[in-house]
């Protein structure tokens, strides 16, 4: 595959969101990288791929097969389905932005229990229906940081009830894998963030940092879980600088087998 264009770049969203969640913020990245490519995928059981049942490796599959060779950005979901692309699909990714992202639930106790978590929000979604989920959903003092302006409601509630109960059975934290322990074979440049006022994935975020080689941990200020949303020209900011301080891309054969 030939070199891609300076700073081709796929975004990958959240659990309910869609591929379109990122359009405020792609405009502002793609401003700011006049040379880019910008472009978002709807994941498994989301958007336009609402139908499609997909673990997260196969996840990682349908996102490089939407997105090509580029720097992939991943919001959440997003970044774990991002993680596991660059894990299973070195040479598509040729950059790493993991967004309020995790390499996985390491105690199997803490995972069962995820999972049994998962398992009855998906019940719950596929009882009340979509729109009564979403507005549960983002009272979840995780998105406190949302405001009614910046919540995406309606773009979320473009998804079905069986998309998202089986994106939580199929992707959830419960489900997968801690891949902790294989973290040091990644060989691309890293960027983790995290909002300021989201103390947990800060603390993952620090660590994804110290255990990914040569990895970047940057907070972003007055921001919780979804920084994108919450602050997203402070996002585009940190981010377009990463890219353009970067150091080149090294061709894939140069790369750790």
């Amino acid at each position: 595959m030939s070199e891609p264009a300076p700073h081709r770049i796929i975004l990958a969203h959240g659990f309910t969101q869609t591929a379109a969640s990122w359009e405020t913020f792609a405009g502002l990245l793609a401003a700011r990288l006049p040379t880019a490519t910008v472009r978002a995928v709807d994941l498994p059981g989301h958007g336009s791929a609402e139908a499609l049942q997909a673990d997260l490796w196969a996840s990682a599959d349908h996102l490089v097969h939407h997105g090509g060779r580029a720097t992939y950005v991943g919001y959440s979901m997003g970044g774990r389905v991002a993680l596991h692309a660059a894990l299973a699909h070195p040479e598509f990714v040729d950059r790493l932005i993991l967004v309020g992202a995790t390499a996985g639930i390491e105690d199997d106790g803490e995972r069962r229990a995820r999972r049994a978590s998962d398992e009855a929000l998906a019940t719950r979604i596929e009882t009340v229906g979509v729109e009564a989920f979403i507005d549960e959903w983002l009272a979840n003092p995780l998105f406190a940081g949302l405001t009614p302006a910046t919540d995406l409601r309606a773009d979320r509630l473009r998804n079905t009830a069986a998309g998202l109960a089986s994106s939580l059975r199929s992707t959830g934290t419960g489900t997968q894998e801690p891949l902790w322990e294989r973290l040091a074979t990644i060989d691309v440049p890293t960027l983790i963030l995290a909002g300021t006022d989201d103390a947990k994935f800060c603390e993952i975020g620090r660590r994804l940092g110290d255990t990914i080689p040569g990895a970047r941990f940057e907070q972003i200020d007055g921001a919780g879980h979804s920084v994108h949303l919450e602050r997203p020209a402070a996002t585009a900011d940190i981010i377009a600088n990463w890219l353009t301080q970067e150091p080149r891309i090294r061709p894939i054969e140069a790369r750790r087998a």
